[in-house]
């Protein structure tokens, strides 16, 4: 069972390695033997709505991640993080689910996630899911700081506010639900964005408004969520800007629905995408 299996307390170190450098000083070519850290291993969790829908976000994802200088990875046998069926009610669902991720994950040096929600879910919410699981609550709690949101990630354990990337375009930033009001995440993407070149950005009156999506919610009240997404584009509209960038491709999913609805010719990005750009 799994519950008996320990293994996924386990919280990796980070590995070294040694190699031969030449020295160029005098041009004698010394061989000097220098202990040097091997780049940190990322482990990349897609989500269900990147790996379905939006793959691409995935792909740069990883592409912004390597550029500074991480290994990334990609668990294959990563599935959900369980939020659908947690937020809908179906408890046992969720934890069968949390428990294959914690297992997937356990030996993840960082898991980034291109999503707000996601990361919630799992840092927030997995231990609350096995009141009666000691085993699962440590495994929950060993993996809870390890995993990162992908703003978060580039900005407070790369260190990075400028990647590098270039955007000749005129953008504004919805905040998400859950990366603003769970974790806060509000300057970064915005800081990211000012340090793309080319690339100007707009802020909308109603950047922290919902876009209505709310994953089940949005099927379950069609027409208050549809009310909120026309209130969202009507704002994005007002900025006067091409592209609407945020961290959550499922917000994006939801403004893009609404957009072409609209018949706007306004298209939607994940910041991951924008960051990837030359």
């Amino acid at each position: 069972m799994f519950a008996e299996d320990t293994s996924y307390l386990r919280i990796p170190q980070t590995r070294l390695f040694q190699v031969e450098v030449s020295s160029l000083a005098g041009g004698d070519g010394t061989t000097l033997l220098q202990s040097l850290f091997m780049a940190q291993r990322v482990s990349i969790f897609v989500t269900c709505v990147v790996d379905q829908l939006f793959p691409t976000v995935g792909l740069a994802m990883a592409d912004v991640l390597e550029r500074l200088g991480y290994q990334v990875d990609f668990p294959e046998d990563q599935t959900c993080c369980g939020q659908p069926a947690f937020n809908t009610g179906y408890r046992a669902e969720a934890c069968q689910v949390a428990r294959h991720f914690l297992k997937v994950f356990r030996e993840s040096e960082y898991v980034v996630v291109p999503s707000g929600s996601c990361t919630s879910m799992i840092a927030h919410h997995f231990h609350d899911l096995f009141p009666e699981d000691r085993v699962a609550q440590h495994a929950a709690e060993a993996l809870a700081p390890r995993v990162w949101e992908f703003s978060r990630f580039v900005l407070e354990v790369a260190r990075v506010d400028d990647v590098g990337a270039r955007l000749e375009d005129v953008a504004t930033y919805h905040d998400s639900c859950h990366a603003l009001r769970e974790f806060g995440i509000r300057d970064g993407p915005r800081r990211l964005l000012a340090n793309v070149r080319g690339l100007e950005l707009r802020e909308m009156d109603a950047a922290e408004e919902c876009c209505g999506f709310g994953g089940t919610f949005s099927v379950k009240l069609p027409e208050i969520s549809g009310g909120m997404a026309r209130t969202k584009i009507d704002s994005i509209v007002r900025t006067g800007a091409k592209t609407v960038v945020s961290v959550d491709s499922s917000c994006l999913m939801q403004i893009q629905g609404a957009l072409a609805r609209a018949a706007l010719p306004v298209r939607t990005m994940h910041l991951a995408e924008v960051l990837a750009s030359r």
